[in-house]
């Protein structure tokens, strides 16, 4: 009879979960819940704006974006993260000073990462969530209702110190 410790158990089971877990991802740009055809093109268009993280910006950007994250001890976010970090990872912000016209928008990432879509102080839950692994440019979409004033982006556990997201009116 083989005795196995209840860390190497518990360890044994986290491995089995996290294995099932990446197995059941949705992989290709096919596998998104709605179309992302201009989410992407935002995402890998030419024209981003290269941003370092805590710039402000007077408005939402037509294109995407591209943020420059620093290592999370570093990055000075405006509030604690709803997710926590894993270690060795990159954060930074964003705040868009105009509001933008109320209604829902998708935010986008280029890669895995944590986004807090922040307004009047608090993190604002999305409304719909899709993301898919091989899809080139871009990883996951977000949809959220804004409302008529000013917001900040934070992004944090990106494996890179740079990452895209583009914000845009969400299509019907």
């Amino acid at each position: 009879m083989i005795l196995i410790r209840p860390a190497v158990t518990a360890l044994l089971l986290t491995l089995a979960a996290s294995t099932v877990a990446l197995a059941t991802e949705p992989s290709g740009c096919d596998k998104f819940k709605w179309d992302i055809a201009r989410e992407r093109a935002a995402l890998t268009s030419a024209d981003r704006q290269k941003l370092a993280s805590g710039v402000e910006i007077a408005a939402i950007p037509a294109t995407g974006i591209v943020l420059e994250l620093r290592p999370t001890a570093e990055a000075k976010l405006a509030m604690p993260p709803e997710r926590a970090p894993k270690d060795g990872t990159f954060a930074g912000l964003t705040r868009i000073t105009a509001a933008p016209k109320a209604g829902v928008y998708t935010i986008s990432l280029s890669a895995a990462a944590w986004i807090d879509v922040v307004q009047d102080g608090k993190i604002l839950k999305p409304a719909g969530f899709s993301g898919a692994t091989d899809c080139d440019g871009i990883r996951k979409t977000m949809k959220y209702e804004l409302r008529s004033q000013p917001l900040v982006l934070q992004v944090s556990g990106a494996p890179e110190n740079t990452i895209s997201i583009a914000v845009l009116p969400a299509a019907d």
